[in-house]
């Protein structure tokens, strides 16, 4: 009765796949996204944020983000908060424009509000299809490219310069080694298909910059920290600023053209498009 239940929401037969292959399916999709509980809460406490709030928030928001795309968009898709966003966050609003991330935070709001307009009104459908196939393409590896970046300055493989913008940075520091190495051990597994090939590479650098002692122990298992540091901490008088509006729509035009870019691309690989490239129900993704 349940598998039938599920066949017939999901359509499993009508795919030419199982509960059993869905369920591995959604194992190896965990394992290859599961590295965006670290990064993202590293990136976000760059900007004064609670390391621990940031971390759990990023599991709910991606347990939430899931449940929603499978039971109502009904699209095999993962949801995380996005990799483009949070860097445009710390490193764009809050170090750069020197806003506080509380400021920030209300931008994300009220940019997010605009976003659901342009969701429900199917604005957002009309924007997505009228860029060229190429070009929606082109956005995911834009960003790729951008995240990159700042992975690269992080590690100090790259560092700034005053007449050609950016140089290359001293490779015998520890963390730029310890990047490097990350690196070509995760593009190994990657190119070996072995399921989980960023998260292994993360936690096995991780444990040998422990064994070096060029990192601290933290535990196995602990208590999830509490949400309280950062929950509903936003400033949404200060996001109300005339001066934030360029925030707002900048928040607002990131997270449009960053979330389609990456979900045409992703559903590309899948083939779910459609013959005109388009993807069916897009309103509901």
């Amino acid at each position: 009765m349940l598998n039938k239940l599920i066949d017939n929401h999901f359509k499993l037969t009508e795919h030419n796949t199982s509960v059993k292959t869905e369920v591995i399916a959604g194992i190896t999709t965990f394992l290859t996204m599961a590295y965006i509980i670290f990064v993202n809460p590293s990136i976000l406490s760059e900007a004064g944020m609670d390391y621990g709030a940031v971390f759990v928030a990023t599991c709910l928001a991606a347990a939430v983000g899931c449940l929603i795309m499978g039971l109502w968009a009904n699209y095999p898709i993962a949801q995380a908060p996005g990799m483009g966003l949070n860097a445009f966050f710390t490193y764009g609003v809050v170090l750069g424009m020197g806003y506080t991330w509380e400021a920030a935070l209300g931008a994300v709001f009220f940019s997010g509000f605009c976003f659901f307009l342009l969701s429900i009104f199917k604005i957002r459908e009309w924007i997505i299809n009228s860029i060229p196939l190429s070009l929606r393409l082109g956005i995911a590896a834009g960003i790729g490219l951008f995240l990159a970046m700042i992975a690269l300055k992080n590690a100090g493989i790259v560092v700034s310069n005053p007449a050609t913008y950016v140089a290359l940075g001293d490779l015998s520091e520890p963390p730029a080694i310890y990047a490097l190495l990350g690196f070509f051990v995760i593009t190994a597994m990657a190119y070996l298909k072995i399921t989980g090939a960023v998260m292994i590479g993360i936690l096995g650098i991780t444990v040998l910059a422990i064994v070096l002692g060029h990192n601290e122990y933290g535990g196995m298992m602990s208590m999830p920290p509490s949400i309280a540091p950062t929950f509903m901490a936003m400033d949404l008088m200060g996001a109300l600023d005339i001066a934030m509006l360029s925030v707002i729509f900048a928040f607002l035009f990131v997270d449009l053209f960053d979330t389609s870019g990456t979900l045409v691309g992703v559903a590309h690989r899948g083939g779910l498009l459609d013959k005109d490239g388009k993807l069916p129900r897009l309103n509901r993704a």
